[in-house]
């Protein structure tokens, strides 16, 4: 086996290449994956742009998953071989928070998030897994990779949208941006039960593929005033909505469009358009209209990954259509500018290795 790999880094503030590194070891307790599919997250773009403070030359990429290729002393879940997922988030899974639920706030506010902004980032020919027995996933028999990587961020930050955004059975919701995340969260949407899903979206074939997710009604922003055209649809306002981009006007859209007592459940990366987020006190009756307001970020662990893949070898959902482009790791480059710019129509690129 080679000593080294390539891999995506940071090369400075809106800079990006392909750098050689030493192929990863496994610590005690820790696992390292030779990856064989990965995707490109808009998260890697901001950071690229400066929204985290990283070093230069740190590695990118957080969806990754592969074949095990070393594993350190101690780790009893996988053997070297098994196909595995991991989270975006790895937590410890031992710290207050984790033992209290909130996995992807290991030891602090998103501290679980360790790719990229912690340690090196996973669009590589290997990278390694911290604490594995409570991270890595088998990936099952009769899942493709293709579909396991979306098990890593998209899938799971895309669903505990709706999972927070408490939608009842039957009840109404509102999905503001379908990107990656929120076409997760329309699927989401209706594995929860919701009996109408309003999403907003002025993309065509992000239109499209949100109908196909599950939408029943799909709102043009540029139609006019959005959260109007909800609160008419809804009688009132939706019971529940998910924000989905990180955007002030997105943000307003989605609390005036919360009917009172509803939710408002968040997920956007918020930064990009400057920051602070204001909150309009008139939409949330000047504070006292009962609507609640919660952030998350996607869930880490074992655990969350296996119930994510359970959809999909079971053919509950099959997220693959957001797959606009595949290209190789040689092709990595190219698709990060796409990803930055927005061309060709492009929602997910699959990397393979």
């Amino acid at each position: 086996m080679a000593d080294t790999m390539k891999a995506l880094a940071i090369l400075g503030t809106g800079k990006f290449g392909m750098v050689e590194r030493p192929v990863p070891t496994a610590g005690p307790g820790d696992a390292v994956v030779k990856t064989t599919r990965a995707l490109i997250c808009t998260s890697d773009v901001h950071t690229v742009a400066g929204l985290l403070p990283v070093p230069d030359g740190r590695l990118l990429g957080h969806e990754s998953v592969g074949v095990v290729h070393e594993i350190g002393e101690g780790v009893t879940s996988v053997q070297v071989g098994d196909r595995v997922a991991v989270n975006a988030v790895t937590p410890d899974g031992t710290c207050d928070n984790c033992q209290a639920g909130y996995t992807s706030q290991c030891r602090g506010a998103l501290g679980g998030y360790r790719f990229t902004v912690q340690k090196d980032g996973n669009m590589a020919e290997y990278f390694h897994v911290n604490d594995a027995d409570y991270n890595l996933a088998p990936i099952p028999q009769g899942l493709s990779d293709d579909a396991a990587v979306y098990a890593c961020d998209m899938l799971s930050t895309g669903i505990i949208g709706s999972e927070n955004a408490n939608i009842p059975v039957g009840g109404t919701v509102a999905i503001f941006a379908q990107g990656a995340v929120g076409l997760s969260a329309t699927i989401g949407a209706k594995l929860r039960g919701a009996g109408l899903v309003i999403t907003v979206e002025g993309i065509p074939n992000r239109q499209e593929m949100s109908r196909r997710f599950g939408a029943d009604v799909v709102i043009d922003p540029a139609s006019g005033n959005v959260a109007e055209q909800i609160i008419e649809l809804t009688d009132g306002g939706a019971d529940s909505t998910v924000e989905a981009l990180g955007n002030q006007a997105t943000f307003e859209g989605a609390l005036y469009a919360t009917r009172p007592g509803g939710t408002l459940s968040n997920v956007g990366y918020h930064g990009e358009s400057g920051p602070t987020v204001t909150m309009p006190l008139d939409a949330w009756g000047l504070g006292m209209a009962g609507k609640k307001i919660v952030t998350d970020l996607c869930p880490g662990g074992r655990l969350r990954m296996e119930r994510l893949m359970r959809l999909m070898v079971n053919g509950k959902i099959d997220p693959t259509p957001m797959t606009t482009h595949r290209m190789g790791i040689d092709q990595v480059e190219e698709a990060f500018d796409m990803m930055t710019h927005k061309r060709d129509g492009i929602i997910k690129p699959l990397i393979t290795f």
